[in-house]
């Protein structure tokens, strides 16, 4: 915690200055790497403002006139699975890495290294591989990704009961009222929590700070990797003016070719649209791109946001329409979606089958459970039934799994299955195996039809 006896001057009365036009008026300050804060109070616009803080001599520095009144923040890791597995192995440290599949799956993260190359998450292997051929492909450990995930969440949870989850890497947070029970401003408690994180978990992240979710997380984006970036509510309006619409999140490319035929390539030409326009060309899409326009989102963080379904997906190197290789993948695949449900305490009462042929058509079944489940043993052999039921529609090059219908997991697995009298036994192996893997590692025991 930082010593909020210290003056409020000595974050500017420093011999190592920089002048700065921004300093016409007061503006609070932060140092992001001892925590000392106070704010500059100007004499006029050519105010020099200290470029290393005075007490550690860090250039890490925030200053913005309302960083200490600003509480929404949304806080997305830096490149959260590539990271981790850095930190677990040094070696890694300065090397490019990329986590993701075969040459023929996609690139689920890529460190920094490899993103100065070009690579991107969602970019299909091969072609990470040509931009970065010295690159090192790590297949995902899920299993600790979710458990560093869950350390995160605790120290969150210690600045904030409003913490709404978006994915195991990223989380929006509400700290109103927090200052009194912290002894400190909002902006100061997520600077110490992006320190706990490098320091006790070996992960960084990046902070957005603003006064809606939607600022929030166009924040969290501006200054990537360890980045602390505030937008606040008398700069809205100037910030927003001439950024593109594919600022927004949720804008992907279909939507952005439809923006673009309508003349809407940046939030100007959103402003010079009527409302009831908008509206009428877009739908309810139109409404909300009329108040984003304008900086508005009335949005709450709520850490209560339904996860709607948990799923798993692999691309083949290779096409195929081997049922035995198909299984072996589905076996895995619903591994993972029971890793992940566990891991959320959550369970599904439908189950989701997902083919892609190589034309990229795609199959999905479904069947609903009479219980839910988060085992993997239940979830594969629906899936199998159900990859059975599709027939010889193949090759395929891409199969997925999944589980939605969501309830907690108290609720899961109840009554057993009369038709199948041993369920009920398999399922106390796999808790048992869970417990195995939790002490000695995911690869420490598996079953056989995930070795094809």
């Amino acid at each position: 915690m930082p010593d909020r006896r210290r003056p409020q001057s000595e974050m500017a009365d420093h011999g190592d200055l920089d002048a700065s036009a921004e300093a016409a008026q007061p503006l609070q300050v932060l140092c992001r790497e001892c925590l000392s804060y106070g704010v500059l109070k100007p004499k006029n616009d050519k105010t020099p403002i200290a470029r290393r803080c005075p007490r550690c001599q860090s250039p890490r520095i925030k200053a913005h006139p309302e960083l200490f009144s600003l509480s929404i923040a949304h806080m997305d890791c830096d490149a959260f699975y590539a990271s981790v597995e850095k930190r677990d192995n040094p070696e890694l440290a300065d090397r490019p890495v990329v986590i993701g599949g075969g040459r023929r799956g996609v690139v689920s993260t890529a460190c920094y290294v490899a993103r100065i190359r070009g690579v991107r998450s969602a970019m299909p292997m091969f072609q990470a591989l040509k931009l970065c051929p010295d690159a090192v492909v790590i297949k995902p450990r899920m299993n600790v990704y979710v458990d560093v995930s869950r350390q995160i969440r605790a120290l969150m949870d210690e600045l904030t009961p409003d913490v709404e989850p978006l994915s195991l890497d990223e989380a929006f947070m509400d700290l109103s009222g927090t200052q009194r029970l912290h002894g400190a401003p909002p902006a100061v408690m997520l600077a110490r929590l992006v320190k706990r994180m490098k320091d006790e978990l070996g992960v960084t992240g990046s902070i957005g700070l603003s006064h809606n979710k939607f600022l929030a997380k166009v924040a969290s984006d501006l200054d990537k990797p360890r980045g602390f970036s505030v937008i606040g509510a008398a700069e809205t309006a100037s910030f927003l003016r001439d950024k593109p619409v594919r600022l927004i999140w949720g804008i992907g490319p279909a939507a952005q070719a439809s923006l673009e035929k309508a003349g809407i390539r940046s939030f100007s030409d959103l402003l010079r649209w009527e409302r009831a326009d908008l509206n009428a060309r877009f739908g309810s899409m139109g409404e909300r791109l009329w108040h984003l326009a304008r900086g508005q989102d009335r949005r709450r963080v709520s850490s209560n946001a339904p996860i709607k379904s948990i799923s798993n997906e692999t691309t083949f190197y290779e096409d195929t329409a081997s049922l035995e290789v198909l299984d072996g993948h589905l076996w895995r695949l619903a591994e993972k979606v029971s890793d992940r449900a566990k891991a959320r305490q959550l369970a599904g009462r439908v189950v989701t089958l997902k083919l892609k042929r190589a034309d990229h058509s795609s199959l999905t079944r479904r069947q609903s459970l009479r219980d839910a489940t988060q085992i993997a043993d239940t979830i594969y052999r629906t899936a199998r039934g159900l990859l059975d039921q599709v027939g010889d529609e193949g090759p395929y090059r891409l199969l997925g799994c999944g589980i939605s219908d969501l309830v907690p997991e108290i609720q899961a697995d109840i009554t057993g299955d009369l038709l199948d009298p041993q369920a009920g036994q398999r399922a106390k192996a796999e808790r048992a195996t869970d417990a195995i893997r939790q002490r000695f590692g995911s690869d420490a025991i598996r079953k056989g039809r995930a070795l094809r």
